[in-house]
């Protein structure tokens, strides 16, 4: 816990320029992360600290006042040990569900060159996501280790990527596949003239806590 009295850090340039996800999602993630972080017990300086974002900018999600970049809610979520999809989960819901396009969540990476759009409701936690990603000519999009065991499972629809997964890189076309176990530092690039159109489906390990379920 911070001392009483103890003057706030500004929120980092890296993490507060260029933020540009849904702003209806933004309460909605305030919500979650303050219900999680709160249940078990952490103070924002030590989820700071776990997940190397600010305190400043973690306070500023809890009240909603800031929609986080894709990469700055899966540093989050792996601090608490979440799915992705727990912080952004709207509850309740059930039966059928129809995800127009132009209704869409998207959340964007910071510089806007990357897009990843739930192809699933936000209804609860789930142990495999359904993603939409695009990636703009030129754009390199690098992701931080998510939890052990995370696989992802993804298809190049449009395009061209390059994928690196810890120490190894691949190349992958229209209609090209791979599969790799998402725990290390991994990138996508997007090493044609076109927008990169991929299919992710992210699978996380049994063990892995929902938090909110």
């Amino acid at each position: 816990m911070t001392a009483s009295g103890s003057v706030e850090q500004p929120v980092a340039d890296n993490e507060a320029d260029g933020v540009s996800s849904s702003a209806d999602l933004a309460p909605v993630v305030g919500q979650n992360l303050r219900r999680m972080r709160v249940r078990r017990g952490l103070s924002l300086e030590r989820l700071a600290r776990a997940s190397g974002v600010s305190r400043a900018m973690l306070g500023q999600i809890e009240l909603g006042h800031s929609a986080p970049t894709i990469n700055v809610l899966w540093k989050i979520a792996r601090a608490l040990n979440v799915t992705f999809s727990t912080l952004i989960s709207v509850r309740p819901a059930g039966g059928t569900s129809i995800m127009r396009r132009d209704e869409a969540k998207v959340l964007q990476s910071r510089d806007g060159k990357f897009s990843s759009r739930a192809l699933f409701p936000f209804d609860e936690p789930r142990r495999a996501e359904f993603y939409e990603l695009r990636l703009a000519p030129g754009g390199c999009e690098k992701a931080e280790p998510h939890a052990p065991g995370t696989i992802e499972n993804l298809v190049v629809s449009a395009g061209a990527v390059a994928i690196e997964a810890g120490e190894k890189a691949y190349r992958l076309g229209h209609g090209d596949a791979i599969v790799f176990e998402a725990d290390v530092a991994h990138s996508y690039t997007n090493i044609g003239k076109d927008e990169t159109v991929m299919f992710l489906v992210m699978t996380y390990a049994d063990a892995i806590d929902a938090g909110a379920r």
